[in-house]
């Protein structure tokens, strides 16, 4: 297991390299970054004293260097229009990313595990089907169109709930609601299918046979060892979640890294854009390192491999 455990954590940190390499070379593959980050109304002499400064000027690997030895340090350098640290403004952000995922997933899961298992069991019977046409609805809704749709009703229309900023739980409902009903529809199918593959195992018809009730069959058999697949695709939709949630967050004007990230793009405010995709890809590759280790604990075989 301690092998397993260090070779996954040997790729994770691979993958943030990776991700460190993308990141410094977003600015620079977009063009002149001393002209990119200055006003348009920069003077030539302006452009010179400004690329001396950042050290634009130096090599591209001496370049790269620095930027990830600040990177380690959490120190991307300042925000162009705020005046303040770039990695400071997005951790300011993260905490509404966090509680608006959170609840997106939370929403996913109360409605996608049970519809999933319910179907399976009663496979090719009206709530099968039901379940499966909803789930399907689910992923062909855009998120954007799904959120000004749920805005129109129940903002406008029928004045139940505020359409935007970050507040109480009345300010959280509809967005976690966008964010949440696309991934429901996923692990919806996926847990349908992973059930329906254990269901017919050799194991379970042994049980059956033995006179195991159906309740243990399905929620203690069955179920965790169908669930391989779905600790992989929650660990996915969590990562999707926090970066996918730039969409949701544009259009409930939620104060997130989504929605910063988007202003920043807009202001030319690189450092900033650099700090939050470097702290949410580095999320992603924390969770799925950490649904590599919760492997380990559904299927004992995995730490030999």
């Amino acid at each position: 297991m301690r092998s397993y455990l260090t070779r996954r954590l040997w790729q994770s940190l691979l993958v943030l390299l990776g991700v460190s390499v993308v990141v410094f070379f977003i600015l620079h593959l977009t063009g002149d970054p001393a002209a990119l980050l200055l006003p348009p109304d920069a003077t030539a002499e302006d452009i010179a004293k400004f690329r001396q400064a950042m050290g634009f000027d130096d090599p591209v690997a001496v370049q790269y260097v620095r930027f990830l030895k600040g990177a380690v340090r959490g120190d991307f350098g300042e925000s162009l229009r705020h005046g303040e640290p770039a990695m400071g403004l997005v951790l300011e952000r993260l905490p509404a990313t966090f509680e608006l995922a959170g609840a997106g997933l939370l929403i996913a899961f109360a409605l996608a595990i049970p519809a999933g298992i319910v179907s399976a069991v009663r496979r090719n019977t009206s709530v099968d089907y039901i379940s499966t046409v909803v789930a399907l609805l689910g992923q062909a809704m855009p998120t954007f169109w799904l959120g000004i749709m749920l805005i129109l009703v129940f903002s406008v229309r029928l004045n139940w709930l505020p359409s935007s900023g970050r507040g109480g739980l009345e300010h959280l409902i509809l967005p976690a609601i966008t964010l949440g009903l696309f991934t429901t529809a996923r692990i919806t199918r996926l847990t349908r299918s992973g059930m329906l593959e254990v269901l017919g195992q050799d194991y379970i018809r042994t049980a059956r046979a033995k006179g195991v009730s159906e309740r243990p069959v399905v929620w203690k058999h069955a179920l965790k060892n169908a669930s391989i697949p779905i600790v992989t695709i929650v660990g996915i939709e969590l990562g999707t979640a926090l970066g996918g949630s730039v969409i949701t967050e544009t259009i409930f004007a939620w104060p997130g890294v989504g929605r910063l990230s988007v202003q920043a793009i807009f202001n030319r405010d690189y450092p900033v854009v650099q700090a939050a995709v470097f702290l949410l890809a580095s999320t992603f590759v924390i969770v799925n390192f950490t649904v590599d280790v919760i492997y380990t604990y559904l299927d004992p075989r995995i730490r030999f491999r």
